[in-house]
């Protein structure tokens, strides 16, 4: 009976020790499954907002935890700097992630740094193209065309046009504005030949008394 009681309390500190073994090995074992590092990939921008992929390096497996990451980016004539930024899960794609700031026009190198909930690092160079504002309704509407100050109206419209006046007559003749004028050189021409054959009859009446005197 002694010795029973004496072994009893070892065999159960030996199976307490080993429960706790297992269990620990059962709670590491998720925690360290996909590894201790991830693989960060750069994939380029969208409207200026730097998109990247991020998984597990040993599995490829996409990050289901929050990743704490920052994003730092510097132009290409190394003038101008942005960031750092924090990445925020891309809903688009399961292992997306972006920023919530967007990069201006340019080349830019980018580089992301993560540090939970493993190490990782990542870099490439995007460019963020010249958008063109769109053309406003003002500018894209065409200019009317021009109308001359003063159109003249056509002869037959305007004297088709009651009440208006007609079309301009020719300016009178002289003898059209003065028909007394008109019959005043009728009669000086009647008048002058009159005397020119009274002269004519007087020479011969005068030729022939000449000669009935011989």
């Amino acid at each position: 009976m002694r010795l029973r009681a004496a072994v009893s309390p070892t065999l159960a500190g030996l199976g307490l020790a080993l429960l706790a073994l297992v269990q620990g090995v059962a709670l590491a074992g998720p925690a360290h499954a996909h590894g201790d590092t991830l693989k960060v990939v750069v994939t380029g921008q969208r409207d200026g907002h730097v998109t990247a992929d991020v998984t597990w390096e040993n599995d490829g497996d996409p990050v289901d935890e929050q990743v704490a990451a920052t994003v730092n980016s510097v132009s290409a004539d190394g003038t101008r700097t942005e960031g750092p930024w924090r990445l925020v899960r891309d809903p688009a794609r399961p292992a997306g992630w972006t920023t919530a700031e967007s990069l201006p026009p340019g080349t830019w190198t980018v580089s992301v740094d993560t540090g939970f909930p493993g190490l990782g690092h990542g870099t490439a160079e995007v460019g963020v193209p010249v958008v063109d504002p769109a053309p406003s309704t003002a500018a894209s509407a065409p200019a009317p065309a021009s109308v001359p100050a003063s159109v003249p109206a056509p002869a037959a419209a305007r004297s088709a046009a009651p009440g208006s006046p007609g079309p301009s007559a020719p300016a009178p003749t002289a003898a059209e504005s003065d028909p007394a004028g008109d019959n005043t050189g009728w009669w000086t021409t009647a008048g002058v030949a009159g005397i020119a054959l009274a002269g004519a009859a007087a020479g011969v009446l005068l030729r022939r008394r000449r000669r009935s005197l011989r």
